[in-house]
């Protein structure tokens, strides 16, 4: 197996990453490492971090901004559908259920 690695950026008042399996806290690390299967199928061109990804200041974590105002980053769809789109966003990569980024912080 090879190991990849990289350099992501972090808001500094980020929440530290959880261990994989606990609770999402909204650290970014997932977004900011790898595109999730939203933003592989839907956003392009593809990056990393995820340009979905929003930084709240006022709560100090980040959210996706697929399943906070999808239309916002998808200029096809249109506004009325941004809840039905957010709940099936949500539901297909599973947001703010348990950390999934298997990565290793240095």
């Amino acid at each position: 197996m090879r190991i990849k690695e990289q350099t992501i950026t972090i808001h500094a008042a980020a929440p530290p990453k959880p261990e994989l399996g606990a609770a999402c806290n909204g650290c970014g690390v997932c977004c900011a490492a790898e595109p999730c299967p939203v933003s592989l199928t839907l956003l392009l061109p593809h990056q990393t971090p995820c340009r979905a990804l929003i930084w709240s200041e006022v709560e100090k974590r980040y959210f996706c901004g697929m399943v906070s105002a999808p239309a916002q980053f998808l200029s096809w769809l249109p506004t009325r559908l941004n809840r039905a789109a957010s709940r099936l966003f949500r539901r297909w990569i599973a947001a703010d259920t348990r950390c999934d980024a298997d990565v290793t912080l240095e």
